[in-house]
């Protein structure tokens, strides 16, 4: 059983109170738009943040409300809350990624998305995500770190290939900021080590222990995938 999606209790009230409404009209709307039975307290303690609508609520609740679904959302993390926020079906988003809708509802439900690339840049560009947001949404958040890691440490030219499996972004791309990466790694350690009198490899241990563990926001600012 799913939970419910995170609830914009604020936007909520600020929506209706906008269009003029008290809790009992959307309680009518609900109930006269989309058969849903639910009483005007249940609407108020959606907008006090005590409980939250379950997604086929959500969903009619926009409707009243004359918006979007994802104006009604906290910021969306998961696969499943950024499809909701879209106002998409599982059938719908598996269709337009190419998938059977068995295969993609368990890649959503286990939170580990298995796509290929042109389905994994597919799903970026359906759901309006920022690279930031599809490796959070698709769980390859450890995994993205461990090869920036080991990128910086080696040669990076042999993780261009597993980081372009990883992320929806344009090979040429990735190879300049994994270079420009590897390149303030290295001269960061050589920079440190040359200071001198500063505690030597014991200084150059720490100046990289710091970049590596900024390794994936070092890799967004240069590869401009946050915003």
């Amino acid at each position: 059983m799913h939970s419910s999606p995170p609830f914009n209790a604020p936007a909520a009230r600020r929506l209706r109170a906008a269009l003029g409404m008290a809790p009992g009209h959307v309680a009518y709307g609900l109930r006269a738009q989309y058969g849903l039975i639910v009483a005007p307290e249940t609407v108020m303690a959606w907008e006090r943040g005590e409980i939250s609508p379950t997604q086929a609520e959500l969903t009619a609740l926009a409707g009243v409300l004359w918006c979007a679904p994802g104006e009604l959302l906290a910021e969306p993390v998961t696969l499943r809350e950024h499809r909701i926020a879209r106002g998409l079906s599982v059938d719908d988003l598996a269709r337009r990624l190419g998938l059977e809708t068995n295969s993609y509802q368990r890649m959503e439900d286990t939170g580990r998305w298995k796509g290929n690339e042109r389905q994994s840049a597919a799903l970026a560009t359906v759901l309006g995500l920022t690279l930031a947001q599809f490796v959070s949404a698709t769980g390859k958040e450890d995994e993205l770190a461990d090869l920036l890691r080991s990128a910086v440490t080696t040669r990076w030219q042999a993780y261009v290939k597993p980081l372009a499996k990883l992320l929806p972004i344009p090979k040429g791309h990735l190879e300049a900021v994994l270079e420009q990466l590897h390149g303030d790694y290295q001269s960061r350690m050589v920079a440190t080590l040359s200071w001198g009198g500063g505690g030597g490899e014991a200084a150059s241990g720490d100046a990289g222990r710091e970049f590596l563990a900024e390794i994936v926001d070092r890799f967004w600012q240069l590869a401009g995938g946050a915003s």
